[in-house]
């Protein structure tokens, strides 16, 4: 028989993804992807600036 884990403190995550509109998600959602693309950007950037000084 399967038991239960015992209940956790909610966290201002798990309540924003219960709580929040579709829209208020889309938004987090969009600007967490845009810094994302740009740290992905400024990498592989880097990686291409120091294939091309070796």
């Amino acid at each position: 028989m399967l038991s239960r884990q015992p209940k956790v403190a909610s966290t201002a995550f798990s309540d924003f993804i219960r709580n929040a509109s579709s829209q208020k998600k889309k938004r987090v959602y969009a600007k967490v992807l845009e810094g994302a693309s740009e740290r992905q950007r400024k990498q592989i950037e880097q990686a291409q600036q120091a294939l091309n000084a070796g």
